[in-house]
């Protein structure tokens, strides 16, 4: 079976914060060995998470692990995510997707945000 990783965000007018949400995606494929990770927008950026699935459908990926670069479990992660989720599911039906919890609730956020004061 083959994986590919979708790293979703809100996405941004401000097309450095896009570039930004990309360069975590290929840092996320560099320290995990992951050679099919892809950045997607919910709005405001591309590509969308359907056109990243077509992307990785279209390499031969056959399960896709959507990882939310969202802090909380907000309208986006409850109504909108789970939407596009399963539209896309009906369209591969074959496709195995699956989703992770948002980063809010990760032990290691608590360290992030240490080191972010201890930098101030």
């Amino acid at each position: 079976m083959k994986t590919g990783i979708i790293l979703f965000a809100h996405g941004s007018r401000v097309e450095s914060a896009n570039d930004a949400v990309r360069a975590v995606a290929g840092d996320l494929a560099r320290a995990g060995g992951f050679t099919q990770v892809q950045a997607a927008f919910l709005e405001l950026g591309r590509p969308s998470l359907e056109e990243a699935v077509e992307c990785l459908v279209g390499d031969g990926v056959t399960r896709v692990v959507v990882v939310p670069y969202f802090l909380t479990l907000g309208l986006h992660m409850e109504r909108d995510l789970p939407r596009l989720v399963d539209a896309i599911a009906c369209k591969h039906n074959n496709l195995e997707i699956s989703v992770t919890l948002p980063l809010d609730g990760h032990p290691a956020l608590v360290d992030v945000l240490l080191d972010r004061v201890r930098h101030a």
